[in-house]
């Protein structure tokens, strides 16, 4: 009789265990607090101040001393317009060629498990050897490319195409695209199964076609997943780094120098801490500031249909 009063009450024993089971998380969630967060404070605080390296470590308050340099900074700026013509022409490529796939792979034909199995392989490798064996690709002197657009006709002579400032972008991004794609084709390929047989069904017998079908039925109903890739695309391709740094280095000229390419020449190569600090906190921000108006604008949109 007692143990049922107690189990009854709010503050029985039921509460009580999951108050225990809680508190066994909290040293978890402790630790991984502090390795995320005592950086990120850690950066944040240097990009506010002035750091000096004669005769030690020394820092000293700035304000925004640093993010008025920034401002100033012109190859800053060039650093932002390599980094935005990146991440627009990815992920257009991207969105459009996942959302194919996708369509293509929910449809039921002969090996269709393997052919998911294959298309996840690329977003598998790691983004550091996938980027070596595209720059081997692009090679001008070996690369694969060259080989077959001579042999096809289509070029007369080697294209240095990693140094030359008109191509060696385009070459970044296929490489992107190669790897980043399969990622956009599951979400976009889980949010297609959570579609209803029957509604694209009856769509059928109300006399709609599959392009009408695809238009007013299919890509509505997928707005939340292409929502998810495209942001998740934006944080990715807008903090490129790998990709950069092994097939270009940011060359030729900085015609590809991303912004997380520049605050790693920042911190590492002119050990300019406070001012790579100021360079990742804005790109953070910068970021952020997108990923929030695209949240609005899709909640926008969701609410007026």
């Amino acid at each position: 009789m007692n143990d049922a009063r107690r189990a009854a009450t709010p503050g029985g024993t039921g509460l009580g265990r999951e108050w225990r089971e809680d508190l066994l998380l909290l040293p978890a969630v402790i630790v991984a607090a502090a390795v995320v967060g005592i950086p990120i404070l850690r950066v944040v605080q240097l990009s506010l101040s002035r750091v000096e390296l004669d005769g030690g470590l020394k820092i000293a308050w700035n304000g925004l001393g640093q993010f008025v340099r920034l401002w100033q900074d012109g190859r800053w700026w060039i650093a932002l317009r390599n980094t935005t013509e990146f991440t627009v022409l990815s992920i257009v490529c991207e969105m459009a060629l996942g959302v194919a796939g996708a369509l293509l792979l929910h449809r039921s034909f002969r090996g269709r498990g393997a052919a998911r199995a294959l298309v996840v392989l690329p977003w598998a490798l790691p983004t550091a050897v996938m980027s070596l064996g595209w720059a081997w690709i692009f090679n001008d002197a070996f690369g694969v490319m060259n080989d077959l657009l001579l042999r096809i006709g289509v070029l007369d002579h080697p294209v240095a195409w990693l140094g030359r400032p008109d191509t060696a972008m385009a070459a970044m991004v296929v490489a992107d695209v190669w790897k980043t794609t399969p990622f956009v084709t599951l979400v976009v390929l889980a949010g297609l199964q959570g579609i209803s047989v029957e509604v694209q069904e009856a769509a059928a017998l109300d006399g709609l076609t599959g392009g009408q079908r695809l238009r007013h039925i299919v890509l509505p109903l997928l707005r939340p997943a292409l929502l998810v890739a495209l942001v998740f695309r934006i944080i990715q391709a807008f903090g490129a780094f790998d990709v950069v740094y092994v097939m270009t280095g940011g060359g030729p000229g900085g015609s590809t120098e991303t912004v997380s390419l520049y605050a790693y020449k920042n911190y590492f190569r002119y050990l300019d801490f406070a001012y790579g600090s100021a360079v990742a906190v804005q790109s953070v921000m910068l970021v952020g500031l997108l990923t929030a108006v695209l949240m609005r604008l899709a909640r926008g949109s969701g609410g007026t249909r």
